[in-house]
């Protein structure tokens, strides 16, 4: 297979479907559980099963038995609903996932062997997921490989505007200390490895990502593309706010940024919710993490003033597609909402 077609699709681009883990692991949510099963399943779920097919990953045959049962009460459409029976260790399908890319008119499923974002050491099971699921769709499986050696970047860290150009965070990928995902790598490295495998000429780096992520500065909390030129990004507005400055930076970075085609892109400014904390550590709460299904954007809500601006911002970026507002504030108690629990899959 050549490696010079592969191109990573838009969100925005027609998808097949929507691949979903549900939660077995109460660990990530603690005293929350009973709610997230029972929330998660009847916003998401539900919401998704409505547009597109779910592939919904489930760690036994008991916890799909009782799921359907729970599928069945909410009034879920279970034509859209297709199992995949994979134990897990956690339900983040973003980044131990596979990454489906076009090459030329095929499809192709990447492994960009998860590790537990350099930080958990329990990832066994979830190293196992992209080899499950390219199976069950019948898509070849590549592991992603620089050098001999592989290559470890998770499906939250990356946004592509389908066209060639790539966001990311410095943060996450070129920290020389915290959550060190590959070793002694370059930008340059990086950007080798983003064009053999995904086809992407252009990759704009942001800095540093909200406080509080648990995987040390995703991109999908940060910055997305919503067509192919322009980009929302989210803005913190009280300079006390330990979030203003990074986040002040990254508007700068996007404002100077240019675009495959050298053109500027556009850049529209998102509000963030006020502060949430759990215990004494604050939770990445971010409208950024939305995710792009057929007809339809899903966004994280957080019973909040902003919510209402936020879902009118990005009415207006995606004027084709109803917006939905889906409680997150169970949710943030993992530390990620949407996006971080989703992975697209392309027709």
């Amino acid at each position: 297979m050549t490696t010079n077609n592969r191109r990573f699709p838009a969100e925005w681009e027609n998808q097949q479907g929507i691949l979903l883990c549900f939660p077995h692991n109460g660990k990530d949510w603690p005293g929350k559980y009973e709610a997230i099963q029972v929330g998660y399943l009847l916003n998401l779920i539900k919401k998704v099963a409505t547009y597109e097919t779910v592939f919904l990953v489930v760690f036994d045959d008991k916890l799909k038995e009782k799921v359907t049962g729970m599928l069945e009460m909410a009034n879920v459409n279970l034509d859209n609903i297709s199992y995949i029976i994979q134990k897990t260790n956690r339900s983040w399908m973003r980044d131990s996932g596979p990454i489906v890319i076009k090459n030329g008119d095929a499809r192709e499923a990447l492994n960009f062997n998860f590790n537990g974002w350099a930080k958990y050491k329990n990832f066994q099971l979830d190293k196992h997921v992209p080899a499950r699921v390219a199976n069950f769709l019948d898509i070849p499986l590549t592991q992603v490989l620089y050098k001999g050696k592989p290559v470890i970047v998770e499906g939250g860290a990356i946004d592509s505007n389908g066209r060639g150009t790539l966001l990311t965070s410095e943060e996450c990928l070129m920290h020389p200390d915290i959550q060190v995902r590959n070793p002694n790598f370059t930008k340059a490295d990086y950007e080798a490895v983003f064009k053999e495998y995904l086809g992407i000429t252009n990759v704009i780096w942001l800095g540093n990502g909200v406080e509080g992520d648990d995987t040390h500065g995703h991109i999908d909390d940060l910055c997305r593309f919503i067509n192919e030129d322009t980009i929302v990004t989210i803005v913190e507005t009280d300079p006390k706010d330990k979030n203003y400055h990074p986040l002040q930076d990254n508007l700068k970075r996007l404002q100077n940024a240019k675009l495959e085609n050298g053109k500027s892109p556009v850049i529209v400014a998102l509000p963030m919710p006020t502060r949430l904390d759990f215990e004494d550590l604050r939770l990445p709460a971010s409208y950024a993490n939305f995710l792009i299904l057929n007809k339809c954007v899903l966004v994280p809500t957080f019973n909040d003033a902003n919510d209402h601006k936020a879902l009118n911002i990005i009415a207006e970026c995606f004027p084709d597609r109803e917006i939905i507002g889906i409680s997150a504030i169970d949710l943030i108690w993992g530390f990620g909402t949407l996006h971080c629990l989703s992975q697209q899959i392309p027709s």
